[in-house]
């Protein structure tokens, strides 16, 4: 038998591939908000926070409803209700608050302490314990975007920060629920998106006309600057971002939004920014950091469904591949004691936690 058509016991040649290309593409989300510091800073008017987030929420929004055409039914209503009020209704706003009134390092630094957030979220929406490692690389990624983002000269608004944790804090609440929810039968990531835009969008409206307004003057700069946020940073990376949540774990999803301040900085390098030695050191020490969120969340993968798979093919008798045909068939077996079967349910119990499935 030639070795190329043989297959192998193990899991799927898939196994391997699936999660790499689902983490680059759901790595694309955080890289595209990476750019919301600089548009709003270069192209958006000032002062209106609340209406850059109306804008970019609610015409994508409304754009993903009318390409799927299809609306939340029963529970759906309010949990679509939550996290869009969560993942945008609340961040959005606060998000261009704080980059109005903080430099973009410092409110990069804030949003960089979100995979800690969603660590100590997941131990209580998710029974969930993050290892010493998770939390010991949550730690060096806040420190290693400190150090690149943050200077001497960095000044700290008090309204900007609360701003900016408060809209951490939101997100890190909506990606631990979404985690949690996961999404109806049927209906796709970009259906998921579109529901969370609209819902935001609606919520920032009347907010927006009575406290804010609309701004006197957008010029084709800002007009360039609403419609990136909109459709890349907006429906687009949504749409990437709740896919990944949904087939990766929190340990391995929440470490991504660490590429937001990253890209920011390289950003900034390229116009005109020079980085320092303590900044080159921190910007490796983050995204070191992120990788090794990444492998350990593989490396997890790997070893929970190893485990599930030798607990199928252990035989009823504990002999790999042995037993009655009816164990084979799941079914339970005369004289074989309950705790064999308890062991195979454990292993695939394993499996499913370790790929981050959570009922």
């Amino acid at each position: 038998m030639h070795p190329t058509t043989e297959r192998p016991s193990g899991p799927p040649r898939t196994s391997r591939a699936l999660p790499i290309a689902t983490v680059a593409l759901t790595a694309l989300a955080p890289a595209a908000w990476g750019t919301t510091y600089a548009v709003t800073t270069e192209l958006l008017p000032p002062g209106h926070p609340m209406f850059a987030g109306l804008v970019r929420a609610l015409p994508a929004g409304l754009l993903a409803l009318a390409i799927t055409r299809v609306l939340p039914r029963g529970a759906w209503w309010w949990k679509a209700g939550v996290l869009g009020a969560l993942n945008i209704g609340t961040l959005f706003p606060l998000l261009f608050l704080a980059a109005e009134r903080l430099p973009g390092g410092v409110a990069a630094t804030l949003g960089a302490a979100q995979p800690l957030l969603v660590a100590g979220l997941a131990i209580a929406a998710l029974h969930v314990r993050p290892t010493v490692w998770r939390w010991a690389w949550g730690v060096l990624g806040v420190a290693g975007v400190g150090l690149v983002v943050l200077g001497p000269e960095a000044r700290l608004d008090a309204v900007g920060v609360l701003a900016g944790l408060g809209g951490t804090t939101a997100m890190a609440c909506g990606t631990v629920l979404t985690k949690r929810w996961g999404r109806p039968a049927g209906v796709g990531p970009l259906t998921l998106a579109g529901w969370q835009l609209t819902v935001g969008g609606l919520l920032l409206l009347p907010l927006t006309l009575v406290i804010e307004g609309v701004p006197q003057r957008i010029d084709a700069g800002a007009a360039a600057g609403y419609l990136w946020l909109g459709s890349v940073g907006g429906l687009i990376a949504y749409t990437l971002w709740f896919r990944g949540i949904g087939k990766l774990s929190v340990g391995a999803s929440a470490p991504l939004v660490l590429l937001s301040p990253l890209i920011a900085t390289v950003i900034g390098t390229a116009l005109g920014e020079s980085l320092s030695l303590p900044q080159s050191l921190g910007f490796v020490l983050a995204l070191a950091a992120l990788l090794a969120a990444q492998f350990e969340s593989a490396a997890g993968v790997l070893r929970m469904s190893a485990r599930g798979a030798r607990g199928r093919r252990r035989g009823p008798e504990g002999v790999r591949g042995g037993g009655p045909e009816g164990a084979r068939e799941g079914g339970p077996v005369p004289g074989v004691p309950v705790r064999d079967a308890g062991v195979r349910d454990a292993g695939v119990r394993d499996e499913r936690v370790g790929e981050g499935w959570v009922r």
